[in-house]
């Protein structure tokens, strides 16, 4: 039986198929993306259909995703978990500049609060290690923001489980992101040592970034479900652990319905054997 819900950091329980904000924007996650109405719509729409887990991240746009997930949803539902990060300064479409400085994670933080028009941020995720910056200091100011009430539970974006398991040494960590789907499992220890803890693991590219459309073995399981590989990709992550909470991201109200219609999918053990050979 797939658990249909998880406890993020024990104490806030979403549905374990949420929705990414990242499609919200332009190529390159830089500017926006066609009409805003369409935006507001699919996020709406994620919320009708029962998404409880939104996940988002300033650089967004930058800006543009947590003002549209604003504009559409606030006032926000008693149960809807927000997930933000900070820790990456964009300039162009494809620039990307680490920024783990405690005083850059402070304003981050407290301009997220802003376009979010929120007093505290369910989840907030250090979206990129800076090598530069001591952990500690990163994590302290983190911890800082949280004893302040500006956020509620830490998470680390695209970690080793070395770095998880030093993060743990100096504070609670309830989410990692990193990379992970049918195809490519090389994060499989860290999701291990998330099971362990109960960690909540938000995978990203949950769909392999289209390259699972075309496997012959996902497209034979998919007509055998009267599905497509797409929700077998989704359904696969809801099957493999109780801890995996994918967010696929889309601007489309078809795909939105597509994605979310994976958790209606029940694989078999079979199913299941045959998937894990993929990887």
């Amino acid at each position: 039986m797939v658990e249909e819900r998880f406890g993020v950091g024990g104490e806030l329980p979403v549905r374990r198929l949420g929705y990414g904000t990242a499609q919200l924007t332009g190529p390159g996650y830089w500017g926006p993306r066609g009409d805003t109405r369409d935006a507001v719509a699919v996020l709406r729409r994620a919320v009708a259909r029962g998404v409880t887990l939104i996940d988002t991240a300033d650089n967004y746009g930058p800006s543009i995703a947590e003002e549209l997930v604003a504009e559409a949803l606030h006032p926000y539902p008693e149960d809807l978990v927000i997930a933000a990060k900070g820790g990456v300064v964009r300039t162009g479409d494809s620039a990307w500049h680490i920024a783990g400085r405690p005083e850059q994670l402070r304003a981050m933080c407290e301009a997220s609060l802003r376009r979010l028009r929120l007093d505290t941020i369910d989840l907030y995720q250090l979206h990129r290690l800076d090598p530069h910056v001591p952990l500690p200091e990163q994590l302290g100011a983190l911890d800082e923001l949280r004893t302040e009430g500006k956020i509620r539970h830490i998470g680390l974006d695209s970690i080793t489980t070395e770095q998880l398991e030093s993060a743990r040494e100096s504070t609670g960590i309830a989410s990692v992101q990193n990379r992970y789907n049918l195809l490519d499992r090389t994060s499989d220890p860290l999701l291990k040592l998330c099971e362990a803890h109960g960690i909540a693991f938000l995978p990203w590219f949950p769909l392999g970034n289209g390259s699972l459309t075309s496997n012959p073995v996902c497209a034979e399981i998919a007509t055998a479900h009267g599905a497509t590989p797409a929700q077998i990709a989704l359904a696969w992550l809801l099957h493999r652990s109780p801890v995996l909470c994918p967010t696929p991201g889309t601007g489309s109200l078809v795909h939105l319905e597509e994605n979310l219609a994976a958790r209606a999918v029940h694989l078999t053990d079979e199913d299941m054997r045959r998937l894990y050979t993929l990887g």
